[in-house]
């Protein structure tokens, strides 16, 4: 990882972190409009496609990464059972890392660190149009599980989705199958 990352760090946070991950769901609303057709409002933003205090309902989980004490991305986690079926299982429902920290160690670090918060059945979806994600989440998943995944594509409401399923390292660990 590059040396500027020494002071990498990832909290999980709560919903007294609500206003930074607002801050952060902005821009990655933005970067996201390219594939969702999303737009912003009227005052420049895209406050409207989202709803940061629903994120903690239901057992979900928001982790923030922080390079010296400044949010550059978050991770949100809630249940995977309503794609899977299976109970237990977890979605990593959106993950996002500010431009200028991608491809620098940092969102690979970032995505193992929530994988292994949580040792147990993984679901990564992508949209299929997004043409970074498709191969980062691809290289990422094959590397942490050492190629002990599935892929397969679904469609939803005419949209093409990659879903990434996979063990977490340390659900795999011995005694934990």
């Amino acid at each position: 990882m590059n040396s500027r990352f020494s002071e990498l760090n990832f909290v999980q946070a709560d919903p007294s972190s609500a206003d930074v991950l607002n801050n952060l769901l902005e821009l990655y609303c933005h970067d996201m409009s390219e594939w969702l057709g999303l737009d912003a409002d009227a005052t420049g933003s895209f406050a409207g496609n989202y709803d940061a205090p629903t994120y903690w309902a239901d057992g979900g989980s928001v982790f923030i990464a922080y390079v010296a004490r400044r949010p550059i991305g978050f991770a949100i986690v809630q249940s995977a059972t309503p794609f899977t079926g299976k109970a237990n299982s977890l979605d990593l429902k959106e993950f996002f890392i500010l431009r200028k920290h991608r491809r620098s160690g940092a969102g690979n670090a970032f995505a193992e660190h929530v994988w292994n918060t949580h040792p147990q059945q993984w679901l990564v979806r992508v949209y299929s149009v997004n043409r970074p994600a498709v191969p980062f989440w691809r290289k990422t998943i094959a590397a942490y599980t050492s190629g002990d995944f599935s892929e397969e594509v679904r469609s939803q409401a005419d949209r093409d989705w990659i879903y990434f399923a996979f063990r977490s390292t340390s659900f795999r660990s011995p005694g934990l199958d």
